[in-house]
């Protein structure tokens, strides 16, 4: 899971008027302008690639926390992440189509996960960390942010949003707007929510039990209602929605020409890099670096 230091740049989404979200607690901050946005595009991603979120990834624990600017903690789940897909991931993996984009694949044990079943799958994070723990695990994966040019646009079946990658740049409307574009028609998205009725959009940062400071970018929490609202005024179709180990999930279906053909495998020129040498296989999927 990334939870991934990125801001929707102003050309991922339409113009819009700021708007706040629902969370409590006073001292949070909503997200601004589009154009307020892209100016913290390059600190903010540059400041999650340190610690101390690189730190618990290699060390596959934490405690590590998500602190809003009025001091309540989110605590995350560094080692869930950095344990061998559960079966709540493993039902997500049994739900996905065609080739499946990762988006904030963090540590990668899905994209393993996919991977060992014979699934065509890439993950894409902003962190260096967690690319190459995705690697080191047999996964294949790309330092590379969701806003930015990704390998195979139009053509992903699946798109994945787990761990509370919803939350990416802080702006739903935005994300899934970009998500669209990169699935083929009729495409699938997979998201996981928040387990409750909550739609949130405030600024935050990672801290470790050390009180580590890192800087502040937006983030958002999405229960599955809000979700829906996002995706219905977006064009997407809900086709499922479900509970499982205390988790919660929905399924949503792009706008499409005909659901009915499975995405044909994004290509490209090169395949993605490894940190272990191997000859691609067959209908892997190929990227550029």
């Amino acid at each position: 899971m990334s939870i991934a230091r990125e801001v929707a740049p102003e050309w991922a989404t339409e113009p819009a008027e700021p708007t706040s979200g629902s969370g409590s607690g006073s001292g949070t901050e909503t997200v601004g302008s589009n154009r307020r946005l892209r100016g913290l595009l390059d600190g903010a991603s540059r400041s999650w690639c340190a610690d101390p979120y690189a730190d618990a990834l290699r060390a596959g624990r934490g405690p590590l926390f998500l602190r809003r600017a009025d001091g309540w903690l989110l605590p995350l789940e560094v080692e869930r992440w950095c344990a061998e897909a559960d079966a709540a991931d493993l039902e997500v993996v049994e739900r996905c189509e065609g080739a499946v984009l990762d988006v904030g694949c963090g540590p990668g044990r899905l994209v393993a996960a996919l991977s060992a079943r014979g699934l065509r799958a890439l993950g894409i994070d902003v962190s260096e960390a967690a690319v190459a723990h995705t690697r080191g695990i047999g996964g294949r994966a790309l330092r590379r942010s969701v806003f930015a040019p990704v390998p195979g646009e139009g053509r992903w079946g699946t798109a994945l949003l787990i761990d509370g990658n919803l939350g990416i740049g802080g702006d739903p409307d935005a994300l899934l707007h970009r998500i669209a574009h990169l699935l083929a028609p009729g495409g699938l998205l997979i998201a996981e929510t928040v387990p409750y009725d909550i739609d949130e959009r405030v600024h935050v940062h990672v801290t470790d039990a050390w009180a580590t400071p890192g800087d502040p970018f937006p983030w958002a929490r999405l229960g599955t209602p809000a979700l829906l609202r996002y995706a219905a005024r977006s064009g997407w179709h809900a086709t499922d929605q479900w509970s499982t180990g205390g988790r919660s999930f929905v399924a949503l279906r792009s706008r499409s020409r005909s659901t009915s053909r499975s995405a044909e495998p994004p290509n490209s020129t090169a395949v993605i890099s490894s940190q272990r040498a191997r000859k691609p296989s067959p209908g892997r999927p190929a990227a550029d670096s």
